[in-house]
């Protein structure tokens, strides 16, 4: 066992990881109008970045690429003042790789272009390995067993994957794997996905992780890049497609270490989706397990005070059930049932929150009742205002997604969005 610890360790003290955080995320809708989807906040008191990071941090991973493009303000700002903490002496970063036309007078075009441009970056670090990360999904992976698997497959490139039911799969990359888990097909977004053998409910698909030798990765990309228009230069549309049948591809399939079943992975990347997962949190023994110091998440840690309940009238008592409720919140003699509150949320008197995810710096008026719904950062919710219960007036003034989640942003109450969004 401590043998196995030694040799995972030195492979990460070897690996240079790529974060892509660049992407829109426009299924998120009005969410992601002035941020970048990794910035989305998640968990209470997280953004989905910090679970990427947190997995390279606590794997051994200290050398660490995030790569912005799109509305990154929030997400620069956020790395910054969590991010800070690695001992550069022990050449430990996390370094912000934003699109600056190294190579081309050109924003990045697809993911293998985004990496592309930084070539040069990766080379002045000489990593044995480049690990390749999405910026936008939330799990918590041991990234030392993969670049184990990586190493004694002895592959030129080893891509994460997790099963997922086949009604899902169209939404990502699908492939197909032998016996020694070679990849033999892959396919991006499928229209028709294909099922896994013995399990025709079920497909084998991309979870948007890489790992490359780093030989592998700069000859590739350089291939790639010399194709001009006929590529869109995608790792997941062009690189992976391109190379299994000449190169050693292999898969490695993302389980829990302890009970050999599929992982926690989640793609948060819809509206129904990112509320879905937060209120799974609230669950006696989550899929999730936010309370484990063994794998702990990390973030910028703004100082609080604990959160207060105020008021303990007949009608006028300030009281959470079933629920998750952040540092500085105030529930001031007001009912908040199966709902997750982020930092600093206020929610003033009779009034009713359930089934609602409520990120930073919102206020919640008296006499509100507020049903199934997201409230996006710094939303000042008026008096007496109703959501969840009436859908065509809810589709008046906000957006309701297809499984009749109500968002709320600033904007759609005519209100500014808060600085540090």
């Amino acid at each position: 066992m401590q043998t196995t610890k030694r040799y995972v360790s030195r492979l990460t003290r070897q690996t240079l990881a790529l974060v892509l955080a660049g992407g829109r995320g426009s299924r998120l809708h009005d969410l992601t109008k002035w941020r970048a989807k990794p910035a989305v906040p998640f968990g209470g008191k997280f953004r989905i970045i910090d679970f990427p990071l947190s997995n390279c941090i606590n794997s051994g991973i200290g050398q660490v690429g995030v790569i912005t493009q799109y509305k990154a303000h929030s997400l620069i700002r956020h790395i910054q003042r969590g991010w800070s903490f690695l001992r550069a002496e022990m050449d430990e970063f996390v370094e912000l790789l934003p699109a600056q036309q190294r190579i081309e007078t050109s924003w990045y075009s697809g993911t293998a272009d985004a990496v592309l441009q930084n070539l040069d970056i990766i080379r002045s670090h000489n990593p044995e390995y480049v690990l390749i990360l999405a910026g936008d999904h939330v799990y918590k992976m041991d990234y030392g067993t993969m670049l184990a698997a990586h190493v004694e497959s002895e592959a030129d490139i080893t891509v994460g994957c997790i099963e997922v039911p086949l009604k899902e799969a169209s939404a990502f990359g699908v492939m197909a794997v032998d016996d020694d888990l070679q990849i033999t097909e892959f396919s991006e977004k499928p229209e028709h996905p294909r099922s896994m053998p013995g399990d025709p409910e079920k497909a084998l698909v991309s979870m948007g992780i890489y790992v490359f030798s780093t030989r592998v990765l700069q000859e590739e990309l350089l291939k790639d890049h010399k194709q001009d228009d006929s590529s869109s230069h995608d790792f997941g549309k062009d690189i992976i497609p391109s190379v299994i049948k000449r190169l050693r591809v292999t898969a490695f399939p993302f389980r829990d270490p302890v009970h050999n079943k599929v992982a926690y992975w989640r793609d948060v990347g819809t509206v129904d989706a990112l509320w879905q997962a937060n209120l799974e949190l609230i669950g006696v023994s989550p899929d999730l397990n936010m309370y484990d110091s063994e794998w702990p998440i990390w973030t910028y840690q703004e100082q609080l005070p604990p959160a207060k309940f105020v008021f303990d009238d007949e009608n006028r008592r300030g009281t959470a059930v079933d629920s998750m409720v952040a540092g500085g919140c105030i529930v001031s003699g007001a009912q908040v049932r199966h709902s997750l509150l982020f930092s600093q949320v206020v929610v003033h008197s009779y009034s009713d929150v359930q089934d609602s995810v409520i990120f930073p710096d919102v206020e919640i008026g008296r006499h509100c009742r507020i049903q199934k719904a997201l409230i996006d950062r710094g939303c000042r919710i008026p008096e007496g205002t109703r959501v969840g219960f009436d859908v065509r007036e809810d589709r008046k003034r906000f957006f309701v997604s297809p499984n009749g989640v109500v968002l709320i942003t600033p904007e759609m109450l005519g209100q500014d969005y808060p600085h540090g969004l």
